[in-house]
């Protein structure tokens, strides 16, 4: 992506002169690619994206609408959409809310509360809600990833090529066998036992880590207006939220039990946003008690094990990948597969 092409996009579709576009790495995501934008004294995220579906944008529009503070919510175009299409895929903008992740700079007692808090407001937004009942529905069913896992395994023990990265994966794929042997099998069995266990569905962001939680920014354009636009300015205005922590990226959001969430806080994700006792309890300040169902919980972390394991293989088969980003994933892989991420706390 050109990023003069970039800026006229975001004039065209938005009415928004971008001064400044930097480049944000942060996520896991192949299919988008984000952006910090400066225009004038405000900053924006943009993203584009083939990923995940419109809901990751109509959902956080609507749960900012409903006054839940901690969701940002899209900036309208200048047609009034929430979107635009480029290329073939989602052309989005948000007020910039967080220098920092969660992840990277911890959270105070205080933003863990706050964060309960958040995550409490979106579990109770009513599923029938006119936006929340367009949601995909869980339905604990694993065949997708249990294929991506299979098709993962048959490609390495082909054999058919690659370089040093493809074989030091397939090696560690070898290695890990057990462990994957192991979150498969409990992703089957669970989820089968589970598809006959009604459970009560609430809206859920589904990939709720810490980092995806954001700390409030010192920049401008939260709590400040914006900037003026070219044309005429749809859902413009100022964002006078005082919400301490933020929770973005809502692509996957879907109608699920609690534990769907959950399971990033109760233990959290060993090896990237460990959660100690200490943090959950500072968590449920704001949220009210956590009571989980073991099975779903356990069900819920060795399926995110396998999708993220397959999800960095498959970014690694990917020749056309840069090299510093296949190594990423190769480390993830290796310590996933050595027992210290999320995969060994799923299958024990």
């Amino acid at each position: 992506m050109r990023l003069d092409e970039l800026r006229h996009w975001i004039r065209a579709d938005f009415g928004i002169v971008a001064d400044e576009v930097t480049p944000i790495g942060h996520g896991a995501d192949a299919a988008a690619a984000v952006w910090m934008v400066r225009a004038g004294g405000a900053f924006y995220a943009v993203k584009w994206t083939g990923g995940g579906s419109a809901a990751g944008l109509l959902l956080p529009a609507r749960l900012a609408s409903l006054g839940i503070d901690g969701v940002p919510a899209p900036v309208r175009a200048l047609d009034g959409g929430l979107w635009s299409e480029r290329g073939g895929r989602r052309l989005s903008l948000q007020p910039w809310v967080g220098d920092a992740r969660a992840v990277d700079a911890g959270l105070t007692p205080r933003q863990w509360t706050a964060y309960g808090a958040l995550l409490a407001r979106v579990h109770a937004v009513p599923p029938d809600d006119a936006v929340a009942r367009e949601l995909p529905v869980e339905e604990h069913r694993p065949d997708a990833v249990l294929t991506a896992t299979t098709a993962v395994t048959a490609r390495l023990a082909s054999g058919d090529g690659g370089d040093d990265l493809v074989r030091e994966l397939a090696a560690a794929w070898r290695d890990g066998a057990g462990l994957l042997g192991a979150l498969a099998a409990r992703s089957a069995v669970l989820g089968a036992r589970l598809r006959g266990r009604p459970a009560r569905a609430v809206v859920c962001h589904t990939d709720a880590h810490l980092g995806n939680v954001l700390l409030r920014s010192g920049r401008g354009g939260v709590g400040r207006p914006l900037p003026a636009r070219v044309g005429p300015t749809p859902g413009a205005g100022t964002d006078t939220s005082g919400a301490e922590v933020w929770l973005i990226d809502w692509d996957d959001a879907t109608l699920a039990p609690p534990e769907r969430d959950l399971m990033f806080v109760v233990g959290g994700l060993p090896g990237f946003a460990p959660v100690g006792e200490r943090e959950l309890g500072w968590f449920t300040v704001g949220y009210g008690r956590v009571d989980v169902d073991p099975d779903r919980l356990a069900y819920y972390r060795a399926v995110r094990a396998l999708v993220d394991l397959t999800e960095f293989a498959a970014q690694l088969l990917d020749p056309s990948g840069e090299r510093a980003d296949r190594e990423f994933a190769l480390s993830v892989v290796r310590g996933e597969l050595a027992g210290r991420g999320l995969a060994a706390l799923a299958a024990g």
